[in-house]
């Protein structure tokens, strides 16, 4: 390529920038709509350790420990906004990036207003757009929904964390593209196996409320109760009672 088509490219590149604004709507799909150049694949072992340091395996956060080595937390972050993924990135690439990516910010949201007793008690704690992606702001909303539960891969719902004691532990490994597979499955048979967040006895399921806000996600193809039995350890009838249980939005802090 010639000057004046390298400077075509560039030129086309921050015209695209310059349009992407924080009203831009965000989906998997955006960043790679606006320019189709490669960005290096991030690196998930920095937020990996600090996972190993701050996180026990019942999911229970140290964010004291957090907020102390917030430059740390802040520099994964600052990685992630600066390696969006694009349309060349395999699924498993983008499902780690946006697992990660939401976990992380929801450890800061937490620190940036700690102490607190709930997630619940932050103004606009998942609306608010102050999540870097490319040259996007985005916010814990659009993450979710926008992104995430758009891949067509409803275990993501065991894998991301809202920092309360009903959600899905926060695993204290981060995802990849090499241990996606076995990781979702983990988090999903952690999860409906979990007494604390999902009880089967005397033939009636009580379920997380979970699985009744998103149950669509989960009933694509098979009913409710036949998507646990793929994981529950001891399967129930798949026409049993369901009911669901009381969500304890308090804050999954470490004692």
């Amino acid at each position: 390529m010639n000057f004046w088509g390298y400077t075509l490219l560039f030129t086309s590149f921050f015209n695209c920038q310059t349009e992407l604004n924080h009203e831009t709507v965000f989906d998997s799909t955006t960043i790679a709509q606006q320019i189709d150049i490669d960005t290096e694949k991030p690196d998930h072992t920095a937020w990996n350790d600090l996972l190993k340091k701050y996180v026990d395996d019942l999911g229970n956060v140290n964010y004291k420990g957090f907020k102390a080595d917030i430059q740390s937390l802040e520099t994964y972050m600052n990685t992630l906004a600066n390696t969006p993924p694009t349309s060349s990135w395999s699924k498993d690439d983008k499902l780690a990036y946006y697992i990660n990516l939401y976990n992380a910010a929801t450890v800061k949201l937490i620190v940036d207003n700690y102490p607190t007793k709930s997630i619940k008690d932050i103004p606009n704690r998942w609306k608010k757009k102050w999540i870097t992606v490319g040259n996007i702001t985005t916010s814990l909303k659009d993450i979710e929904h926008e992104v995430l539960r758009k891949m067509d891969e409803p275990r993501i719902h065991f894998a991301i964390n809202c920092a309360s004691y009903s959600c899905p532990k926060l695993l204290n490994t981060a995802f990849t593209s090499q241990n996606m597979e076995s990781l979702l499955s983990k988090t999903a048979a952690d999860f409906v196996n979990d007494t604390k967040r999902n009880r089967f006895q005397n033939g009636k399921a009580q379920l997380s409320r979970i699985f009744k806000w998103y149950k669509g996600d989960f009933t694509e193809s098979t009913s409710l109760l036949e998507y646990i039995n793929q994981y529950l350890e001891n399967p129930i009838d798949n026409k049993a009672d369901i009911s669901y249980l009381d969500y304890d939005w308090s804050l999954n802090e470490a004692k």
